[in-house]
């Protein structure tokens, strides 16, 4: 069983930093590292990415950096893999985030037996509706693992009711509150707006809710984060790591970006 590291950290008065490492980018060596450098900069939660080869929800840097990961074979339990690695030294809650197709394929019962012997603390399932049938969510639940619901801008109030009530029998301790109506790695994304309507989720749901898509900067982090538990960053870590030249580099990098935005959150 899980020991609710998440339920843990949320419940600490500063602002929770979620970092998304896409598993086996530029290599399945460096990983772990990046992992430890992330938390190193100030991330309270790991988010590790099981590379696929549609990654419909992504945009195009963690396209890039997926399509890198599975031409070193990067796969289910590579993630698992890292993921065991990582908990033998750190305490930092871990989520496994991935497709429902290459998670089905590997098996449903199988996955969260290995994910929960690895010390993963939750599984998102971008693309998994929460009232879709599927042996992954009871399965989790039995071994006290958390299923991380996404919620869209899109997402109606008739809806998030739904999910509320769902959430009633399962195990969830966070929910991601995309910040827009598309891809990761927006541009340009209002982080006030994004805010306001985070708040209105936690308000209905009363499950601490973070923000994410398009958070690449301590200022947005901050305005994001306003009222709700805290943030996610993803493609700009990935593309951090992407431009940098060899593997102390990107280790580097992604420190860099990680503190600065636990700077902004804490500012």
């Amino acid at each position: 069983m899980s020991a609710r590291r998440i339920v843990n950290i949320l419940n600490k008065p500063r602002k929770t930093l979620i970092a998304y490492l896409c598993v086996g980018d530029p290599h399945p060596s460096e990983t772990l590292a990046l992992a430890k450098a992330a938390i190193a900069g100030g991330a309270d939660i790991l988010e590790l990415g099981v590379p696929f080869s549609d990654p419909s929800a992504d945009g195009k840097a963690i396209v890039r950096a997926s399509e890198r990961a599975l031409a070193h074979g990067t796969n289910v339990d590579t993630a698992l893999g890292i993921a065991k690695q990582l908990r033998s030294e750190s305490a930092v809650p871990i989520v496994i985030f991935g497709y429902y197709n290459p998670l089905l394929v590997y098996g449903e019962e199988r996955f969260v037996k290995n994910a929960n012997d690895a010390g993963v603390d939750a599984i998102l399932c971008v693309d998994l509706p929460f009232d879709e049938p599927a042996n992954l969510r009871e399965s989790a639940r039995e071994a006290g693992i958390s299923m991380v619901p996404l919620v869209a801008p899109t997402t109606t109030d008739a809806r998030l009711d739904a999910l509320k009530r769902h959430a009633e029998s399962q195990l969830v301790d966070f929910v991601y509150y995309v910040s827009v109506a598309g891809v990761t790695g927006a541009a340009s994304i209002d982080a006030v707006a994004a805010s306001a309507r985070a708040r209105q989720v936690l308000k209905i749901l009363d499950i601490p809710t973070v923000v994410g898509f398009g958070v690449d900067s301590a200022e947005k982090a901050r305005a994001a984060a306003n009222g709700v538990s805290g943030v996610v960053v993803g493609s700009a870590l990935v593309t951090a790591i992407e431009g940098a030249p060899d593997a102390k580099a990107r280790i580097l990098a992604a420190e860099k970006l990680v503190s600065s935005l636990r700077h902004g959150l804490d500012a």
